[in-house]
């Protein structure tokens, strides 16, 4: 990197700290927006008969929750990525760790499309949700033949691939550990099918380990959260990357310990 290069990056990183303190505003408006009914904000659970709770943070359909929302996703989440400074991680992320072929799980819209630095030989784009990578086709048809050349999309279980051993150099995921039925089992099997000297690329967002307020908001809305968005915002994710046995090589918090940046190898 030149020093300029490392100065334009510094510069922006300021921005993301700064927009860090206005991250409860926009998790609140975001809530408000997009929550659903607010009258039934503090329920945690929904009946759905005498006998039986339905719980979304549980509920392992969440494929079809992306496939409902796939087609308003990007524009419903756009602001509040921009305001906290969330597409400046993506790309940081990929451009000081991506390199050679890679695997995105959990793509959903395509959101990091763009941010691959013009190095990388591939990348294979999957997800659960068809609907999801349907968007991400669409974002790959306005690029230019040669770059859009780089990408495969697919359909795959993050949880279950059926690539072979050892087959990729980078593996990229970016706030689907929130998203996946068993985020343990996704990670162990990332590692499974990345090289021995490859890296594991996370983006996450999860529990406060440093603002027991914030997280305990998540905690509260965690249901209502879920079931609009398949998404559980108050996950332990120092825990499931520990259970896994991942290689921790760096991680750095973000929005007051919300979000997780990790560059990780495969553990042994």
């Amino acid at each position: 990197l030149t020093v300029m290069s490392m100065s334009m990056y510094a510069r922006r990183f300021g921005l993301v700290a700064v927009s860090g303190s206005v991250y409860v505003g926009a998790v609140y408006l975001g809530l408000q927006l997009y929550g659903g009914d607010r009258n039934r904000a503090d329920q945690n659970k929904e009946a759905v008969s005498e006998n039986r709770v339905k719980s979304y943070v549980f509920d392992p359909r969440r494929t079809d929750t992306f496939q409902k929302i796939a087609y308003a996703y990007d524009d419903q989440i756009e602001k509040d990525e921009l305001v906290m400074g969330i597409n400046l991680l993506r790309r940081a992320l990929l451009y000081f760790h991506a390199k050679g072929e890679i695997l995105e799980v959990g793509a959903g819209t395509g959101r990091n499309l763009g941010y691959y630095p013009s190095s990388v030989e591939k990348v294979v784009v999957t997800d659960s949700s068809d609907k999801m990578l349907e968007r991400a086709k669409e974002k790959l048809s306005d690029m230019s033949k040669k770059e859009k050349g780089k990408y495969v999309v697919m359909e795959a279980d993050a949880a279950n691939l059926s690539f072979p051993d050892n087959s990729f150099d980078t593996i990229v995921d970016t706030f689907g550990l929130c998203s996946f039925d068993d985020p343990v089992a996704v990670l162990r099997e990332l590692q499974r099918v990345c090289k021995p000297d490859g890296k594991i690329l996370l983006l996450e967002h999860g529990r406060s380990k440093t603002y027991e307020g914030l997280t305990g908001y998540l905690d509260k809305h965690a249901e209502r959260h879920a079931k609009n968005w398949g998404c559980c915002w108050n996950r332990d994710i120092d825990k499931i990357v520990e259970s896994s046995g991942i290689k921790l090589e760096k991680l750095n918090n973000w929005h007051f310990g919300t979000t997780y940046y990790i560059v990780c190898k495969p553990g042994n």
